[in-house]
Order: structure tokens, then C-alpha cells, then sequence
């Protein structure tokens, strides 16, 4: 495809380039910011020149920015090649994972929420480079994005220069997804109008000075997406858990048919809830969330579910090119939003989102690991569930009851790091049930944890446990805090 039906500034044009030729714009030390949220939208061919640049260039090393996490052939590569000197707000690469636990790489996990304020509030508003997917460049110098949104907004505005990847592969027609709404910043920050998760409030393309871009490349490659296990029979149980919990609100008549506006954490255990709502007698469903997934899409597909909202659209390899093959039919019905909006807490808390996240470990008090193996060994980062969990109408945890072949609980007296507190969790779901916590005093939760979600081979143990507690002088939150470190997994 000519370049002239992708960048429609003849000026821009000029400014086409190589990978290499627009890596030499990145120098030693320089902060550098990426578009992406989970493995979607991110750069491929400017990084993989870079850790080529870096060969040449001891010592080279940048600060790394985004959305969220990124495909391989950024993160991973540009980790392998030792340029990565920090990281945030979140990732999910082995390479990166195993740099950050080294102490190689310095990893700040954020909330994704508020990543674009902690970036402006903690000084790199002074991000040097700005690499950015886009679909098309307009006349004005507007991007349009591709398939995920993130923080490229606010990049794109904070960054001195911009780097553009033209990604031919992505249709056009991704430009009736985006729906791109700035806040402002304060003390004059506006209200997001959202009422409903399919309203439209914004424009199909960023902002940009076309002075500011320094150069483009054109590109034709596909995002490296992740592919999800089918799901095996204890995600099968775990989302019968979830079903049985949802039934029960609408029985009692706190829910409807239509449920509420869904979150679903990534993952295959998250994917195998939503394709049980899919059997589900539940329809009309609405989404507001960060990530669409295969799941997604088919309940869509379907008509189970009538619109998404999120800030990236990330299938399975395959499902990436079916939904392509289909967009027109995707295209009214998927809303892109930047991740502040996705994950906007005052959004969240205004349409009574019904969130479900997974979660590492979970103790008897409903506190929950979600990062962190052994309390000191990160694996991905926080991401949006505490975004989600916090503002909820429902805020859902989801885990099996074990991990290494059962041999390791992942219920437990107390959690080795916490992430989201017993305040924030409100129901815990396990292939053996659920509790719902919701007005329950701490040793009320424990008992209905232990007994609903723990696994049987560790259940005794775990009342033994609570019982020693219970023996000590302070009652409110009983613990034996020796024998609670004992639990500590290394996974």
C-alpha cells in the first residue's frame, strides 16, 4: 500500500525513514516512551534496531515507558540486550522479569490508572523520544492508533520528539474503534462524561504537532499476541464458581440478566469465566475493562454481549486475525479508550463495574498477593486490578486453590506481600467455591475462606492454624505470625 493512503501530510512524508536511521535518534540515557497495553500496539521494528545500535555502544542504557506490557521483540529483546535501566509501569517478559529480580533492571509497578500522572508528577513530563504504532498519520499531524490506546495520549503530548511505526498491517477501519478524551490537568481537570460503557466522548485520533515528529517508518507486522490454554477442568470449576456466585446475587434480586458492566483481568483462568458466561443464561452483557480478549470477542460475536469498552484489543494469534477479517462487524460495537479513561476510577465507580481479577495467593482475611512470589520476587506488576478492585460494585478474586501440583497452597494465613487489603476484596472464588466476604467481621471471612476455597489436603491445616490464633490475646484479626511466615511459597 502506497504510503500516501497511510500519511496523509505530504510533508510527513519527507521524513520516512529507516529503523536504523531513526534508532541513531536515541541516545545513551534518554527516557524513552512506547504505545502498547499487553502485548497490542506497541513498536517492533524501531526497538529491534536499537538493541542492534546498542551492540556498538557499551554501557548504552534507557528508561523504558508504556502502558502496560509489550510484545517480545520489545521488551524481551531490548532486556536481552542489557539496555533496560528502568522499567515501568508494568510488564509481564521473562527476560525483563528475570533483569528486575536480579537487580539489573529497576521496575516501578504502578497502578495504570495513574501511571500518566506519576509519570508528569515525577519528572519525566521530560520524555526525550516517543515511539508510537500508529495506523495512519492525518493532515494535521493527528495519530490514530492501532490496536491498543494506553498512555499514547499522553506522550505523544509530553514527549520532545516522536518517532512514528505506520503499521500497514492493521485496517483502517481501527480508527472507528478509538475514542481519544483528555482530562486536562490540574486544578482544572474535567469530569469524564461516560455514563453507559459504549458512550463516545471523544475523537478518533491523538493530537500532535507535526513538528514534532522526527520520523517515520513503515511497517506490516503483526502484534505477538499471547495464546490461551484451553481452559483445563479446574478453570472450568473455578468459573462454575464464579456462575454460582452470580447466580445467587440475581436470585436475591441484588442483579439482572444483563449483570453489570464486566472487568476481566488477562489470563487463560479469566478467559475460561468469561467463555462460562458465554453457556450462561445471562445476555445483553456490557463491558468496561482494559483488555479484550478471545472470550470477549466471541460473547460479542454471539450477540451475548452487545459492546466493550476497553484500552486495548489483545486475542490469541489467530483470533487477532479473525477479528481483522471482521472488524466492520467489530467496529460499533468496540470503544479504545487511553488507559486513564479505561481504568478511570471515577468511571468505574459511576457505572458499578462487577470486576473479577486473578490473584497469586490469598489469605483467611481476604488480603491478596497478586505480584510477588514469597513476598519478594516479582512476577508482572499490580496492572489495573487495583484500579478495578477498589472502585468496584464487586470486586472478584480468582485463584486455584493450589499451585506446583497441589503441593502449595495458594489460600493461606497471611499473604507474603499484599496488593489489594481484605477492604478492597469482596468475594474470593476457587475451583471448590466461593465466599462471599462482603460485611463479615476478619474471623468471619477466615471461616468462610478455609472452608469454601481452600483446597481439602490443606484445609486442616489451615483450621489448625486459625484455631492457634484464635487462642492469642487479640481477637479482631487473630495471628501466629511465626507460623505464618512458615507458609511463604516459592512457587
Amino acid at each position: 500500500m502506497p504510503p500516501e493512503t497511510r500519511i496523509e501530510n505530504k510533508e510527513l512524508e519527507k521524513r520516512i525513514t529507516s529503523a536504523a536511521d531513526a534508532a541513531e535518534l536515541i541516545q545513551d540515557g534518554m527516557t524513552v516512551a512506547v504505545s502498547g497495553f499487553t502485548a497490542s500496539g506497541y513498536p517492533k521494528h524501531v526497538p529491534a534496531a536499537l538493541a542492534e545500535k546498542a551492540k556498538t555502544e557499551k554501557g548504552f542504557k534507557i528508561t523504558l515507558l508504556s502502558g502496560a506490557s509489550l510484545g517480545p521483540e520489545l521488551d524481551g529483546l531490548l532486556a536481552n540486550a542489557k539496555i533496560l535501566q528502568r522499567r515501568m509501569p508494568y510488564q509481564t517478559d521473562k527476560q525483563v522479569r528475570d533483569g528486575v529480580n536480579k537487580g539489573e533492571i529497576k521496575y516501578i509497578d504502578m497502578h495504570l490508572s495513574q501511571s500518566a500522572r506519576q509519570f508528569r508528577m515525577g519528572g519525566y513530563e521530560s520524555i526525550d523520544i516517543a515511539i508510537i504504532e500508529a495506523a495512519k498519520i492525518l493532515g494535521d499531524g493527528s495519530i490514530i492508533p492501532t490496536t491498543s490506546v494506553g498512555n499514547s495520549p499522553y506522550f505523544i503530548r509530553a514527549a520532545k520528539k516522536l518517532i512514528v511505526e505506520v503499521n500497514e498491517s492493521v485496517p483502517l477501519e481501527i480508527m472507528e474503534m478509538a475514542d481519544i478524551f483528555e482530562t486536562g490537568d490540574w486544578p482544572n481537570r474535567k469530569e469524564v462524561p461516560i455514563f453507559k460503557p459504549g458512550d463516545r466522548i471523544g475523537t478518533r485520533s491523538i493530537k500532535c504537532d507535526p513538528e514534532k515528529i522526527a520520523a517515520i517508518v513503515m511497517t506490516d507486522s503483526l502484534d505477538s499476541t499471547r495464546g490461551f490454554k484451553e481452559p483445563d477442568m479446574i478453570s472450568e470449576k473455578i468459573s462454575a464458581s464464579v456462575l454460582e456466585f452470580l447466580n445467587k446475587e440475581c436470585g436475591e434480586g441484588r442483579l439482572g440478566k444483563n449483570l453489570l458492566p464486566i472487568q476481566s483481568g488477562v489470563g487463560s483462568v479469566s478467559n475460561a469465566v468469561l467463555h462460562g458466561l458465554g453457556r450462561s443464561g445471562y445476555d445483553g452483557l456490557t463491558f468496561y475493562t482494559e483488555v479484550i480478549q478471545d472470550a470477549m470477542l466471541d460473547l460479542i460475536k454471539t450477540g451475548k454481549a452487545v459492546c466493550a469498552s476497553a484500552t486495548a484489543v489483545s486475542p490469541s494469534g489467530e483470533k487477532l486475525k479473525e477479528f481483522y477479517r471482521d472488524i466492520a462487524f467489530y467496529k460499533d460495537k468496540i470503544v479504545l479508550r487511553p488507559q486513564y479513561i479505561s481504568n478511570s476510577p471515577e468511571v468505574i465507580g459511576r457505572l458499578g463495574v462487577l470486576a473479577m481479577n486473578t490473584a497469586v495467593e490469598i489469605d483467611i482475611y481476604g488480603n491478596v498477593n497478586s505480584t510477588h512470589i514469597g513476598g519478594t520476587k516479582m512476577i508482572n506488576g499490580i496492572g489495573g486490578s487495583g484500579d478495578f478492585a477498589r472502585n468496584a460494585a464487586i470486586s472478584i478474586f480468582v485463584a486455584p486453590s493450589t499451585r506446583k501440583n497441589g503441593g502449595i497452597s495458594s489460600i493461606v494465613p497471611m499473604v507474603s506481600h499484599v496488593d489489594h487489603t481484605e477492604h478492597d476484596v469482596m468475594v474470593v472464588a476457587t475451583e471448590y467455591g466461593f465466599a462471599d466476604l462482603r460485611c463479615l467481621s476478619p474471623q468471619e471471612k477466615a471461616y468462610k475462606i478455609i472452608s469454601n476455597c481452600s483446597h481439602p489436603d490443606h484445609r486442616g491445616r489451615l483450621m489448625e492454624y486459625f484455631d492457634k490464633a484464635r487462642s492469642k490475646e487479640n481477637q479482631h484479626t487473630p495471628h501466629v505470625f511465626e507460623d505464618a511466615i512458615s507458609w511463604f511459597a516459592k512457587l
